[in-house]
């Protein structure tokens, strides 16, 4: 009986507990709801733009952003999406009256910035200002400062200006260490993403394409700036080749910045500039918040557009992978159906299908590949691509009508891979288990990690990725309208930027998304449609249950591992990439 009272009281307070979560919960939404109405922009206001952490495609469907529980609105970014339009509504607001670029710690790549810089360029074209100011400018914010009409550091801030570096973690030696083998089975000579499971430093294939499109990504950086600033890029290479650039002082005497001013200093000049009181607080709107905002949108193709016709854009965003995936991956099944909903639409005029992607399952891509394939038979389709669009995100692309790329995207990777782990040193002699079993045939214990394969295994394992690779380099020669022998002389697994792939006939021209749009329009013949993006967007409130916890312990472990994630993540997609063959950037490709 004490045991059963023990049970009864604790299902009533699990109750009691439950229906206050659901209560609190639906106060947030009901709150969310009401500020979602609109934030009013107040005559001769600033824009406020400060951009931290990475960019997404999207913003988060977040209802609870900004109302403080269990953790749930730390997502309170704006999505790149949000971000383009914002400036564009701000351009035409006649309530701004101009940008205030802030501190910024941006770590997405450069394709993600170059798409703002151009509408922070584009919008100078009102003859509205921009002021930019920051305490430590990294390389990649001043490359969206350097196109203000103000740039400012504070006196005794940190200005980096070093050039281009990219660097390799190799885990060969710790696989030692613990007796695992990692047995390769690749095709592409460039396929480097297994290079750090077996060798100690980069191959000289590897060094090499990487010095190629890591100069071309410099090249491009440095010859925009140069134009913005009005330096010449043989100046500004020698300013970072010598960091002669060291202080504050030294960018403005090298006229990287136009002066050394204290944030108080700035807010004086904003005033000057909106004609506010020296005492009065500065009118001004931020970022998300404008997005919300009451200010008065260019209808004109967009989403609150009242046409029938409409333009899919479809969202591929993060790695390749079987099943539903969300926003952050790239579900085959999740993404097949956007393809499908969008292709029997007969409202559907176009799909714009943006890539943001460096792989990941061929398996999973080829699933892709295939409704791309059937959308391009029955409307034109045209793949905007990101920050990454190599490997399994060309191959997904490569069907396409048409490719826009950035100059400083990344893209290509066509290669295969797999990896199989040889544990039998592990388990033997670091952990003294043996196995032992019956087999019904000579390779029924194929791909078994507890012994090392046999040449006859590995033969038809790399058999297997040879079949693989054929397929891909035969998808990209159909779609690229190119014979299998070129592609594979620019395959081979070698990685490039857009400026390069442009030339190699990987892609079609450079441009934003906004020009795939306008191109899918045009192929369409129409000129008055509605936006439509797809797949939908998951709510947090449909994270609740497994993919919520998952959720809450990646964010304890990032709390926890601090800069020292990114291996973490490392090691746990060397497993992940042990499963089946891979179609994948040779590795996480970061510039500092």
């Amino acid at each position: 009986m004490k045991q059963f009272f023990k049970y009864v009281l604790a299902t009533i307070v699990g109750l009691i507990f439950t229906s206050i979560i659901i209560l609190i919960i639906g106060i947030a939404i009901i709150a969310s709801a009401s500020s979602d109405k609109g934030s009013h922009v107040d005559a001769n206001s600033i824009l406020h733009i400060s951009l931290n952490g990475t960019i997404p495609e999207r913003t988060p469907n977040n209802p609870l952003a900004g109302l403080p529980f269990l953790g749930l609105d730390d997502n309170k970014d704006v999505g790149l999406n949000d971000i383009l339009a914002d400036i564009k509504k701000a351009k035409t607001d006649n309530n701004i009256r101009g940008i205030f670029l802030d501190e910024s710690y941006i770590e997405s790549q450069q394709a993600t910035v170059e798409e703002i810089r151009n509408a922070l360029i584009d919008f100078k074209k009102s003859g509205k200002f921009i002021v930019a100011y920051a305490e430590v400018y990294t390389q990649s914010f001043y490359y969206l400062a350097s196109v203000a009409d103000k740039v400012y550091i504070n006196p005794k801030g940190i200005f980096e200006f070093k050039g281009f570096s990219s660097q390799v973690t190799f885990l060969k030696g710790a696989l030692d260490k613990l007796g695992i083998e990692a047995q390769i089975i690749k095709v592409g000579t460039y396929k480097s993403a297994v290079e750090p499971l077996f060798l100690t430093k980069m191959s000289d294939a590897n060094r090499l394409q990487v010095t190629s499109y890591l100069g071309s990504l410099y090249d491009h950086f440095l010859t925009n700036i140069g134009k913005s600033r009005n330096i010449s890029k043989d100046s500004l290479f020698n300013y970072a080749n010598n960091l002669s650039i060291q202080f504050p002082e030294d960018a403005l005497k090298y006229k990287l910045v136009d002066g050394l001013k204290y944030k108080d200093e700035i807010l004086d000049e904003l005033r000057a500039r909106t004609g506010t009181e020296k005492k009065s607080t500065i009118p001004s709107i931020e970022l998300k918040d404008y997005t919300k905002s009451d200010a008065d949108k260019d209808d004109s193709n967009d989403k609150n557009s009242s046409s029938k016709n409409r333009i899919a854009v479809i969202y591929a965003s993060g790695e390749i992978t079987g099943g539903d995936g969300d926003d952050n991956t790239i579900g085959s099944e999740r993404i097949s159906k956007a393809l499908r909903k969008a292709r029997l639409d007969d409202k559907v005029k176009a799909v714009v299908l943006r890539v943001n992607s460096p792989g990941g399952s061929s398996l999973a891509s080829d699933v892709i590949w295939r409704e791309v394939m059937l959308t391009k038979k029955a409307k034109p389709i045209i793949v905007s691509m990101g920050d990454l669009a190599a490997s399994g995100g060309y191959y997904i692309s490569c069907a396409a009508d048409s490719i826009f790329a950035e100059p400083n995207t990344i893209t290509g990777s066509i290669g295969i891979f797999a990896i199989l782990p040889n544990m039998q040193k592990l388990f033997n002699d670091k952990l003294g288990i043996t196995f032992d079993g019956v087999t019904t045939g000579k390779y029924a214990d194929l791909g078994d990690i507890s012994k090392p394969l046999s040449p006859d295994e590995r033969a038809i394992l790399q058999n297997q990725v040879n079949h693989g690779y054929d397929d891909f380099t035969k998808a990209v020669a159909a779609g690229r309208h190119k014979t299998q022998a070129y592609i594979n002389s620019i395959g081979q697994g070698r990685v490039w930027t857009g400026e390069q792939a442009i030339k190699n006939g990987l892609v079609d021209r450079l441009g934003n998304i906004k020009d795939a749009i306008n191109s899918a329009a045009k192929m369409a013949k129409v000129s008055d449609y509605k936006l439509v993006e797809y797949p939908e967007q998951k709510s947090i409130l449909d994270k609740f249950g497994s993919s919520f916890n998952v959720e809450m312990k990646t964010r304890a472990i990032k709390s926890e591992l601090g800069e020292n994630y990114k291996y973490y993540e490392q090691i746990k997609g060397v497993t992940q990439m042990m499963r089946t063959p891979q179609t994948r950037l040779p590795y996480d490709i970061v510039i500092n």
